[in-house]
């Protein structure tokens, strides 16, 4: 049947766990194989937090927005170095997630994420997300979450 060669090369590669044809002609396939849970999990909070990070910063921007705290030499600092080690752990961890990841399952749980996000940062308190708290919190989540990543024997 000419439609088993599309299933090929995602069966010989690994990603999928079992076929089995049944006898009217459909097939039953596991989407995701066991070792690609943790990464896959690990990859989809890395971007929620790397999201969390650019969601809050967007709200000081341009800089006569933004908080006294964040308006001098060292607020500028860690605005914009939150936003640099955040992104640089983004594509560390994203890179290292992809070798275990399958494509298809990275792009729905990312865009989940990216989804998730105004949903989760609408309830933290103003005074935090306004503040440097919010910057500092979820770019030191971003570094945390990379370095487990890194850390995953299934990554490795």
């Amino acid at each position: 049947m000419p439609w088993q060669l599309i299933y090929d090369s995602y069966i010989t590669s690994g990603y999928l766990s079992t076929v089995k044809l049944n006898q009217i002609g459909w097939l039953n396939v596991g989407i995701l194989s066991t070792n690609a849970v943790v990464p896959l999990i690990l990859m989809m909070a890395l971007l929620l937090a790397a999201s969390l990070c650019g969601l809050a910063a967007s709200g000081h921007f341009p800089r006569e927005r933004r908080s006294p705290s964040l308006g001098s030499r060292t607020g500028s600092l860690i605005l914009f170095g939150s936003l640099v080690l955040s992104m640089i752990s983004l594509a560390v961890g994203v890179t290292i997630a992809c070798r275990v990841v399958p494509w298809y399952a990275a792009v729905i749980g990312g865009g989940a994420m990216v989804l998730a996000t105004p949903l989760v940062l609408q309830p933290l308190p103003d005074r935090f997300v306004d503040g440097p708290g919010a910057l500092i919190a979820f770019a030191g989540a971003s570094v945390a979450i990379a370095l487990l990543l890194a850390l995953t024997p299934e990554a490795a």
